[in-house]
């Protein structure tokens, strides 16, 4: 299973150093998961048990291929497998909005199937929310996915639910919450239940309204589990910034009554700005062979308090334990006074488990080859890679030039998720731009309306020239003169350190680095920069789910598909404290 495209290149990933361990995470343990586990944009995680295996199914959005998968044995390494949705007959992600297309998927399996649920958005501003819930299925996660069925669609986020245990009746459920678009009512209507039908795959019988949420409001992203005779509906409740919360709530039939948790969220980081792991919500549970539980949840980090979250909401785990009367609790001391419901960043892992669990039969696909090399980082915006666009070369990539980055359709841009704030990212390239209509170069992208763009282009008076363009909420300008390029190939750098971004090139073959400007801010392109909108009401104009990107791109907006050549591609972590590039 792999994310397309594949760019040769080189690509270091290491994880940024994270704190040690304070007097409110105690003495690390070992071994321990470090959160996030999955850093950069890796939202809405559902998390998924298969024998000795976890899976990690997350929110892509805008971006291709859909659904990212991650696995793993011990909770603790996580390996990327790339994405799931790579047809467009499972998705067509053409003109869909900015922050639109894949929500929330839900990871299931029974039967000897994976069910893969998700929400196509394909509009989002304003009080209304047009959305395509589907499903599909595969005997194993290297597929063949079948053609997705529609699944309940007056609202996003579903999630399927499925029977099995030991005092189950095998029968399975969907989940969605519902938007009510009227003015004067909260558009976060409630959770919705009804039983799905797995042979006919269809839903089926009465719709139950099973929990309208708790004084957080905001109530979304439902999963559903059955343990010591109780359900237990996990919710994402005060929104998905900083009020965010995971809610829980139990019956002992399936539709209900539901009663919330007496004592509150399961976790929210809403009341402590100062903690590292901010947004935490809208998660998923998990119980290990050894009878342990974990929960999966999104959560950011701000640069600052409260500030700009670059990286976008990313994947963290937390330990639970169970009340003797049946409620689920963060494991461990409180990391602060009071603060007993805030994200740890440091997490025991789980215990080892002397025998193999003794899980359903799934196929060899289930099963990911630990030894195989992760999955390319690679991503593509709206559209699946296709030889009309994008070819592959021995060191990089060929791209015809598309629609221009302003553009909901047919861009040529490959790009992946930026996972520290520290990096450099440089690559070569080779273009003949005749025209200013004719573009090729970096990019550092969140949206159709935020990015920073160094590239190659033509000017009538002084032929190839580097350019640096900047858009801001649809606001473009080039802080600098254009700067002659001459011939021949060349190489493009980015070098961010936490709020800024310095942009620089230099002819192929030669040492020196040669800037492009002044330092210039990153911070806009962020979840906080793109959202504009009315909290009060839940309606906005713009949202911004998805972190930041850097990546390649070509632009030919004569329509002749000029060709650029992008070779060694190059992401480089670096830690803190190191050295800045001019």
């Amino acid at each position: 299973m792999t994310a397309a495209p594949t760019a040769p290149g080189r690509d270091r990933t290491d994880p940024e150093p994270q704190p040690a361990p304070g007097p409110h995470d105690g003495a690390r343990p070992e071994p321990a998961l470090v959160n996030p586990v999955l850093p950069g944009f890796h939202p809405d995680p559902s998390i998924l048990r298969v024998g000795d295996d976890y899976y990690i199914a997350t929110s892509t959005f805008e971006w291709l291929p859909g659904v990212t998968l991650h696995h793993s044995r011990d909770l603790v390494h996580w390996r990327p497998l790339g994405g799931l949705l790579r047809e467009a007959r499972l998705l067509d992600l053409s003109g869909r909005p900015d922050s639109g297309g894949v929500w929330a998927p839900c990871l299931s399996y029974t039967g000897g199937l994976f069910h893969l649920v998700y929400s196509d958005v394909t509009s989002l501003a304003g009080a209304f929310k047009d959305v395509r819930n589907r499903v599909t299925t595969a005997p194993g996660l290297d597929g063949p996915w079948s053609d997705p069925v529609p699944f309940p669609s007056h609202g996003f986020d579903p999630s399927l639910f499925h029977d099995d245990g030991p005092d189950g009746d095998g029968r399975s459920w969907a989940l969605w919450m519902e938007w009510d678009h009227r003015p004067g009512r909260h558009p976060f209507a409630g959770i919705l239940l009804q039983e799905w039908d797995r042979a006919k795959g269809a839903a089926t019988g009465p719709v139950h309204r099973v929990f309208t949420g708790t004084a957080l409001a905001h109530t979304e992203g439902p999963h559903l589990y059955r343990r010591d005779g109780h359900y237990y509906l996990l919710t994402a409740e005060g929104g998905t910034s900083w009020d965010h919360a995971v809610t829980v709530a139990r019956a002992r039939d399936i539709t209900g009554p539901y009663e919330a948790d007496p004592a509150g969220p399961l976790l929210t980081s809403r009341h402590h700005p100062e903690a590292p792991l901010q947004k935490a919500g809208h998660g998923s549970l998990v119980e290990t062979p050894g009878g342990e539980w974990y929960l999966a949840h999104l959560t950011a980090r701000p640069l600052t308090p409260r500030g700009a979250c670059v990286l976008g909401r990313e994947t963290a785990l937390q330990r639970v334990e169970w009340t003797a009367d049946g409620w689920p609790r963060l494991a461990g001391e409180p990391p602060v006074p009071g603060g007993d419901t805030l994200p740890r960043t440091v997490v025991p892992a789980p215990s080892p488990v002397p025998e193999p669990a003794s899980g359903p039969e799934t196929p060899s696909a289930a099963h990911p080859d630990g030894d195989a090399p992760p999955a390319s980082p690679w991503s593509t915006l709206r559209r699946h890679p296709d030889p009309e666009w994008i070819e592959p070369l021995h060191d990089g990539l060929r791209l015809y030039g598309g629609q221009s980055l302003g553009s909901t359709h047919g861009q040529s841009l490959v790009a992946r998720r930026q996972q520290a704030t520290r990096f450099d990212f440089s690559v070569g390239l080779t273009a003949r731009p005749d025209s200013p209509l004719t573009m090729a170069g970096l990019v550092h992208y969140y949206n159709t309306t935020l990015w920073h763009h160094l590239h190659l282009s033509w000017d009538d008076a002084l032929g190839r020239v580097i350019r640096l363009g900047t858009c801001l909420h649809g606001r473009y300008t080039e802080p600098v003169p254009p700067l002659p390029a001459g011939d021949g190939p060349l190489e493009l750098r980015l070098s961010v350190d936490g709020p800024e971004g310095r942009f620089s090139w230099r002819p192929a073959g030669t040492e020196a680095w040669l800037p492009v400007g002044e330092a210039l801010d990153v911070t806009p392109l962020s979840d906080e920069g793109a959202t504009r909108g009315d909290p009060d009401t839940g309606h906005y104009t713009a949202w911004g789910f998805t972190g930041a990107f850097v990546g390649m791109c070509a632009q030919d907006l004569t329509g002749g598909r000029a060709p650029a050549e992008f070779t060694r591609p190059e992401y480089r972590e670096r830690p803190a404290g190191g050295p800045v590039h001019p």
